[in-house]
């Protein structure tokens, strides 16, 4: 989790009541935070430095990574504020802040945000402060600069319209921020090689062709994103109004970051939490719009399900409060008894379930004041899962019969997972990565047998047979669910040998099936309510007339194939480079559920 340092004097006046350090201690943990250190009795602290509270945040609270966002939460937790109205406002003197995109900022960055902070009143402690956020954001949400990145700007040295393109490195000529000589793109980067700070974000762009920047109206260079900001438009404390500007390659986090930092440093403008827009002229791909965007997230929350978590019987009512010292605006809804509608304010972008609803709720009543148990809703006694139980039963015999247990990754390449076992991709059934960084891992696997065959092919010079198996979860495509997709337990083995090895592996199916009490049902012998048995079966994987399904019957009558089996295609052999014969294995353990 990341740690903020902020003054302790300062945050005690923001927060309007002075507290020992057990009584602070207290308030985070109520509130859910941790106080790590307090630098006050610290002999090694500079005689002239104020104490610091070192506090620990949750990694998804990005509204407090700054004393501004702490105090405020904290306060609202403490019923001492209501939560801020943010608005958006109309730029001053009937000016228009546009930032028009190019087209050439697809190749390298291609999402750009802004907002302007109109008489904003900077002190030495706020300034920090300001940039300090900058570079939590940096280092947590932002992932190192690689997905967004931040320039402010002191727009009074600027002048609009904006654009922002994508050049190659000699086009970009600017005096960088604190430095008096002037550089191209690709005398920068070779100025902050081994510069400490900048240094380790050089290579998110170095390697392009183009280089994403902003300019101004008159062509000069504001920002080299997401390296570094021009000295041209630098901030100081003497700085009134401030251009903010955020570059990304995820659209949603550029916008969750321009709110978080218009919001937390918007109480200083001369008109408090108030913020101008910018238009954002975007043709190409659609983009064009109107940011920041501050209106508050509807979502709704139901009270049977917090209640039921929390092990509660809170009214309508007792909640909304609850959620109000959370920073939400929440009220019983007008259509249905059992669901609370709330607002959810910009600076909340972790909300994203009314599971987070229902943790804020526990957090506003109190985790200590939560009943230890609750009665006849959960046991005491932990147990394991029917699923995982049945996976380790079947691992265990698989062990004891001289099998090794291997436990490969559970991303596969596209053609792994189905051009080299033969398959087809309906497009339906695979869960694909948006954006995979190798072409190792682009899918979820649909089966188990990718990863065993990677195994035994990194194996392959290690005595023979190879005896390997895996109980573990595949993923599959479900639009019926909340999260689309969903888990599915498979049992899988394969022998690898100087013969094909097809008695063994069926010899390791039987004794699986025996330890699931699961007979074998002989062909035609309509007496056994229940059982297992084999057919013959055409599939691709598997070596032609070599191949078996399994099938299972149940004491209802039922029957289901729950998985095949059989000698593996050499061609399939030949894609994962197996030099001998495989038989291999794959059921479905859910279906003895």
């Amino acid at each position: 989790m990341p740690t903020v340092a902020v003054n302790k004097y300062d945050l005690f006046e923001a927060l309007g009541q002075q507290y020992t350090t057990e009584e602070f201690d207290e308030l985070c943990f109520e509130f859910g935070i941790e106080l790590d250190e307090d630098t006050e009795g610290d002999a090694d602290r500079p005689k002239d430095q104020p104490p610091q509270l070192k506090i620990e945040i949750p990694a998804n609270r990005y509204d407090m990574l700054c004393h501004e966002g702490i105090s405020l939460m904290l306060n609202i937790f403490r019923g001492k504020t209501p939560m801020p109205n943010y608005r958006v406002v109309p730029p001053a003197e009937g000016q228009v802040h546009e930032i028009h995109v190019h087209e050439s900022t697809t190749q390298i960055r291609p999402y750009v945000s802004a907002a302007v902070l109109r008489g904003i009143k900077f002190t030495q402690d706020r300034y920090d402060s300001f940039i300090a956020l900058q570079d939590k954001l940096h280092q947590n949400l932002c992932r190192q600069r690689t997905l967004v990145s931040m320039g402010t700007h002191d727009l009074d040295t600027v002048k609009g319209p904006f654009t922002y393109e994508a050049l190659s490195p000699e086009e970009i000529v600017f005096t960088p921020l604190n430095q008096e000589k002037v550089m191209n793109g690709k005398e920068l980067m070779e100025f902050y090689e081994n510069d400490r700070n900048l240094g380790k974000y050089l290579h998110i762009i170095r390697d392009s062709p183009v280089y994403p920047v902003i300019l101004d109206a008159e062509r000069n260079v504001c920002s080299l994103p997401p390296i570094i900001n021009s000295n041209r438009s630098k901030i100081t404390l003497d700085t009134r109004n401030v251009f903010i500007e955020v570059t990304a390659t995820d659209r949603t986090k550029v916008e969750i970051v321009t709110n978080i930092l218009v919001a937390m440093f918007s109480q200083y403008c001369d008109e408090a939490f108030t913020v101008e827009p910018v238009k954002i002229v975007s043709t190409h791909n659609s983009e064009s719009r109107e940011v920041p965007n501050l209106t508050p997230r509807s979502t709704t929350a139901e009270i049977s399900y917090i209640n039921s978590c929390c092990g509660l019987s809170l009214t309508a009512e007792e909640i909304c409060k609850l959620l109000e010292k959370m920073s939400f605006i929440a009220k019983p809804s007008t259509t249905d008894a059992d669901i609370i509608d709330i607002e959810v304010p910009v600076t909340r972008a972790d909300v994203l379930h009314q599971c987070d609803i229902m943790e804020d709720v526990a957090i506003a009543y109190g985790y200590n004041n939560l009943p230890k148990t609750f009665p006849g809703k959960s046991g005491t006694i932990a147990a394991p899962l029917p699923l995982n139980k049945l996976g380790d039963i079947v691992r265990l015999e698989a062990a004891m019969c001289g099998w090794s247990e291997v436990m490969p990754l559970i991303l596969c390449s596209h053609d792994e997972n189905f051009a080299w076992l033969n398959r087809t991709d309906d497009g339906k059934t695979a869960v694909r990565l948006a954006n995979p960084k190798t072409a190792e891992y682009q899918v979820v696997r649909t089966s188990l047998l990718p990863g065993i065959l990677k195994t035994i092919r990194e194996n392959r010079k290690h005595s023979l047979p190879i005896k390997v198996f895996e109980s573990s979860d595949v993923a599959f495509k479900d639009e019926s669910l909340e999260r689309k997709s969903r888990n599915e337990r498979h049992f899988a083995a394969a022998i690898c040998g100087k013969t094909s090895g097809f008695e063994v592996v069926h010899g390791l199916l039987d004794r699986v099936m025996a330890m699931l009490s699961t007979g074998v049902k002989e062909s035609g012998a309509e007496e056994a309510k229940e059982g297992y048995w084999i057919e013959a079966c055409d599939d691709p994987t598997y070596f032609p007339g070599r191949a078996a399904s399994i099938w299972i019957s149940y004491q209802d009558g039922r029957k289901a194939s729950i998985g095949t089996f059989g000698i593996l295609h050499p061609s399939v052999l030949e894609k994962f480079e197996i030099p001998y014969p495989v038989s291999a294995m794959e059921i479905n353990l859910e279906a003895f559920l």
